[in-house]
């Protein structure tokens, strides 16, 4: 029952996949947490994420990745699979491409429910989340040059209100910057990951701890 009606309200509150244009404006940001802080006027670079949502038989998980510790940038961060669009590429073409060159997964087990809030980040790129379901844990290869490590997160945990912290660290001569994260485990998700999944519970649920009968009904 819990997996049948969080897959009614996403396909309820997400855009449809018809909707997506790839100069739509960003309704979230980095810069929402940090509204004193210098905004480049600047033109942003195209990206897209798979949020891959697995029907498992013990409630809903979600398919994440830590960034490899060789990349030039981010390392070993939580992320979702996802990337920069191509030229010509919509945001659900290059979010399950993305994936499937991140981690093997085969785009024809997922169905795309639609797709969340666009986020700005600070390095410059308007991401698109794309929600992905999946009846089942999928087969994954990491590409080792870009993935550690994939893994589960639990649903539950991550629409939980009170798993989301507010935190912070200061950059010599600018002024402090603040941050969703979530520790689950030994995993500390933040930045614009946690940003994105704080934005996809506001969508699907309201904001703050208002919506907590409506996170149960779907809750595992």
């Amino acid at each position: 029952m819990s997996l049948a009606t969080l897959r009614e309200r996403l396909i309820e509150h997400l855009d449809p996949v018809a909707s997506w244009l790839p100069d739509r404006r960003p309704a979230r940001s980095d810069f929402d947490l940090n509204p004193g802080a210098e905004r480049p006027d600047r033109t942003l670079r195209p990206a897209a994420v798979l949020i891959p949502i697995i029907a498992g038989p013990e409630g809903a998980t979600v398919l994440m990745t830590r960034r490899s510790d060789s990349l030039a940038s981010h390392t070993g961060q939580i992320a979702f699979p996802g990337g920069r669009l191509d030229p010509g590429e919509t945001a659900v073409e290059a979010a399950l491409r993305e994936a499937f060159e991140e981690v093997a997964l085969d785009p024809a087990l997922v169905e795309v429910l639609g797709v969340g809030d666009t986020y700005e980040t600070g390095t410059g790129f308007l991401v698109t989340p794309v929600v992905g379901w999946l009846t089942g844990t999928p087969a994954t290869t990491p590409s080792l040059a870009e993935v550690a490590e994939v893994f589960e997160v639990p649903w539950d945990f991550l629409m939980d209100a009170t798993n989301h912290s507010r935190e912070s660290y200061d950059r010599e001569g600018q002024p402090r910057r603040w941050y969703w994260a979530m520790t689950h485990g030994q995993r500390y998700i933040w930045g614009v990951t946690a940003g994105i999944v704080r934005a996809l519970r506001a969508r699907l649920y309201g904001e703050e701890d208002v919506p907590q009968v409506a996170v149960a009904e779907d809750a595992a």
